[in-house]
Protein backbone atom coordinates (compact mmCIF):
# COMPACT_ATOMS: atom_id res chain seq x y z
CA UNK A 1 0.00 0.00 0.00
CA UNK A 2 1.31 3.44 -0.95
CA UNK A 3 1.74 6.18 1.69
CA UNK A 4 0.02 9.37 0.52
CA UNK A 5 0.84 11.47 3.58
CA UNK A 6 3.06 13.77 1.52
CA UNK A 7 0.26 14.37 -0.99
CA UNK A 8 -2.24 15.07 1.79
CA UNK A 9 0.14 17.57 3.40
CA UNK A 10 0.64 19.36 0.09
CA UNK A 11 -3.12 19.61 -0.37
CA UNK A 12 -3.50 21.20 3.05
CA UNK A 13 -0.58 23.60 2.89
CA UNK A 14 -0.01 24.05 -0.85
CA UNK A 15 3.13 23.36 -2.77
CA UNK A 16 6.45 24.42 -1.25
CA UNK A 17 7.03 27.05 -3.94
CA UNK A 18 3.60 28.56 -3.27
CA UNK A 19 3.93 28.71 0.52
CA UNK A 20 4.88 32.03 2.03
CA UNK A 21 7.90 31.91 4.29
CA UNK A 22 7.08 33.71 7.52
CA UNK A 23 10.12 35.05 9.34
CA UNK A 24 9.81 35.56 13.06
CA UNK A 25 11.76 38.65 14.07
CA UNK A 26 12.93 39.17 17.65
CA UNK A 27 12.18 42.69 18.87
CA UNK A 28 14.61 42.75 21.79
CA UNK A 29 17.56 40.63 22.87
CA UNK A 30 18.97 41.08 26.38
CA UNK A 31 17.31 44.51 26.58
CA UNK A 32 18.72 45.71 23.23
CA UNK A 33 16.18 46.73 20.59
CA UNK A 34 16.32 45.37 17.05
CA UNK A 35 17.67 47.67 14.31
CA UNK A 36 15.22 49.30 11.89
CA UNK A 37 17.07 47.91 8.85
CA UNK A 38 16.07 44.35 7.96
CA UNK A 39 18.32 41.61 6.62
CA UNK A 40 18.10 38.04 5.37
CA UNK A 41 21.21 36.84 7.22
CA UNK A 42 20.62 33.43 8.86
CA UNK A 43 23.32 34.25 11.43
CA UNK A 44 21.65 37.49 12.57
CA UNK A 45 20.36 37.31 16.16
CA UNK A 46 17.32 39.51 15.35
CA UNK A 47 16.25 38.32 11.87
CA UNK A 48 17.88 34.88 11.71
CA UNK A 49 17.98 31.76 13.87
CA UNK A 50 21.05 32.56 15.98
CA UNK A 51 20.51 32.44 19.76
CA UNK A 52 22.69 34.50 22.10
CA UNK A 53 23.87 33.81 25.62
CA UNK A 54 23.92 36.27 28.51
CA UNK A 55 27.61 37.14 28.17
CA UNK A 56 28.22 40.64 26.82
CA UNK A 57 31.42 42.43 25.82
CA UNK A 58 32.03 45.99 24.76
CA UNK A 59 34.78 47.02 22.35
CA UNK A 60 35.85 49.14 19.43
CA UNK A 61 35.84 47.83 15.84
CA UNK A 62 39.44 47.84 14.57
CA UNK A 63 39.07 45.71 11.42
CA UNK A 64 36.20 44.88 9.08
CA UNK A 65 36.07 42.15 6.42
CA UNK A 66 33.94 41.66 3.33
CA UNK A 67 32.49 38.37 4.57
CA UNK A 68 30.50 39.94 7.44
CA UNK A 69 33.29 39.60 10.02
CA UNK A 70 34.88 42.21 12.23
CA UNK A 71 37.60 42.38 14.88
CA UNK A 72 36.92 44.28 18.08
CA UNK A 73 39.44 45.38 20.69
CA UNK A 74 39.17 46.68 24.23
CA UNK A 75 41.76 47.97 26.66
CA UNK A 76 42.14 47.66 30.42
CA UNK A 77 44.82 48.95 32.77
CA UNK A 78 46.49 46.62 35.25
CA UNK A 79 48.51 47.84 38.22
CA UNK A 80 52.06 46.44 38.51
CA UNK A 81 53.09 46.57 42.15
CA UNK A 82 56.87 46.24 41.59
CA UNK A 83 57.08 49.30 39.35
CA UNK A 84 54.16 51.19 40.95
CA UNK A 85 52.72 51.90 37.53
CA UNK A 86 49.82 50.83 35.33
CA UNK A 87 50.19 48.68 32.23
CA UNK A 88 47.64 48.78 29.40
CA UNK A 89 46.50 45.32 28.24
CA UNK A 90 44.57 44.81 25.02
CA UNK A 91 42.24 41.98 24.04
CA UNK A 92 40.97 41.21 20.54
CA UNK A 93 38.05 39.13 19.37
CA UNK A 94 36.62 38.08 15.99
CA UNK A 95 32.87 38.70 15.77
CA UNK A 96 30.06 38.31 13.23
CA UNK A 97 28.84 41.64 11.81
CA UNK A 98 25.24 41.23 10.52
CA UNK A 99 24.05 43.18 7.47
CA UNK A 100 21.35 45.02 9.44
CA UNK A 101 23.90 46.41 11.96
CA UNK A 102 26.94 46.82 9.66
CA UNK A 103 29.33 48.37 12.21
CA UNK A 104 32.14 50.49 10.75
CA UNK A 105 35.77 50.82 11.87
CA UNK A 106 36.12 53.03 14.94
CA UNK A 107 32.60 52.49 16.28
CA UNK A 108 31.97 51.24 19.81
CA UNK A 109 29.86 48.04 19.83
CA UNK A 110 28.25 45.57 22.22
CA UNK A 111 28.72 41.88 21.36
CA UNK A 112 27.14 38.72 22.80
CA UNK A 113 28.35 35.12 22.95
CA UNK A 114 26.70 32.58 20.62
CA UNK A 115 27.29 29.10 19.35
CA UNK A 116 30.35 28.81 17.08
CA UNK A 117 29.49 30.69 13.88
CA UNK A 118 32.75 29.71 12.17
CA UNK A 119 36.23 28.50 13.12
CA UNK A 120 37.20 31.71 14.93
CA UNK A 121 33.85 33.48 15.52
CA UNK A 122 31.84 32.75 18.68
CA UNK A 123 30.30 36.21 19.15
CA UNK A 124 27.91 38.47 17.24
CA UNK A 125 27.46 42.27 17.28
CA UNK A 126 24.14 43.31 18.86
CA UNK A 127 24.29 47.08 18.63
CA UNK A 128 26.45 50.12 17.95
CA UNK A 129 26.81 52.33 21.03
CA UNK A 130 26.44 56.10 20.59
CA UNK A 131 27.96 58.68 22.91
CA UNK A 132 24.46 60.08 23.65
CA UNK A 133 23.38 56.66 24.95
CA UNK A 134 26.37 56.60 27.32
CA UNK A 135 25.42 59.99 28.80
CA UNK A 136 21.78 58.89 29.31
CA UNK A 137 22.88 55.66 31.05
CA UNK A 138 25.19 57.56 33.41
CA UNK A 139 22.49 60.09 34.36
CA UNK A 140 19.98 57.33 35.27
Amino acid sequence: RRDNSWARNCQKTGRPDQRKIIKKMKKTILGINAPEKECDDAKCPFHGTLNVKDELFRGKVVKKDINRSATIQWERSIYIKKYERYDVKRSRMRVHNPICIDAEIGQEVIVARTRPVSKTKNHVILTVVNKEQDIKEIKK
